[in-house]
C-alpha cells in the first residue's frame, strides 16, 4: 500500500506541530480487504481499507490538519468529495479533548489501491495504478436538445 505513506508525508511537511514532534503522527490501517478477481489467471487486485490519521496531543486549530487531508483526497481519493454517495461516510473523525488547549484528532478515510500485476516473462511485474480520472459531469442533470428540440429521454420510438 503506497497511499498511507504518501497521505503521512503531506501532513508532516504541512502541519507545523508535526514537523517539531513527529511522534505524534500515527497512521493506521483498519478494515482492511483485498478484491482479487482471478479472472483469466489474473492476479490483480484491489486494496479496500479504512486509513486513520492520529494526531496527539494537538495544540492547533483542527483546520490545520483537516486541509491538507483533504487537498490530497481531492488527488487521490477524489470521488470521496465529488460522489454524494461516498461522501457522506468517505472522511470521519472524532476528537478527544484532553484538556482546553490539547486535542488528540483522529480521522478516517476509506481508500482504494489498485493493483496490477502481470508476468513479463520471466515474472510478475506489480504495478500500482493511478485513480482513474475524475468525471467532472457526474452528479449533473443533463437535459438533451436536437435543433432545439428537448429530446424526451424515457420516450421510445416504437413506430419503428
Amino acid at each position: 500500500m503506497n497511499k498511507p505513506g504518501e497521505l503521512r508525508e503531506i501532513i508532516s511537511s504541512a502541519v507545523p506541530h508535526l514537523k517539531k514532534n513527529p511522534d505524534a503522527l500515527h497512521i493506521f490501517i483498519d478494515k482492511g480487504k483485498l478484491y482479487a478477481t482471478g479472472a483469466n489467471h489474473n492476479l490483480s487486485f484491489e486494496y479496500q481499507f479504512d486509513c486513520v490519521v492520529l494526531v496527539t496531543d494537538y495544540r492547533g486549530h483542527s483546520d490545520d490538519i483537516m486541509v491538507p487531508i483533504l487537498a490530497w483526497v481531492a488527488r487521490h481519493q477524489p470521488e470521496l468529495l465529488n460522489n454524494r454517495e461516498k461522501r457522506e461516510d468517505g472522511i470521519t473523525f472524532r476528537a478527544e479533548l484532553i484538556n482546553k488547549n490539547t486535542a488528540d484528532i483522529e480521522v478516517t478515510i476509506k481508500m482504494t489501491e489498485r493493483v496490477k500485476v502481470s508476468n513479463d516473462g520471466s515474472g510478475n511485474v506489480v504495478e500500482h495504478l493511478p485513480e482513474p480520472p475524475f468525471d467532472p459531469y457526474d452528479g449533473f442533470d443533463w437535459e438533451l436538445y436536437i435543433q432545439g428540440v428537448k429530446v424526451d429521454d424515457t420516450s421510445e420510438d416504437t413506430n419503428g
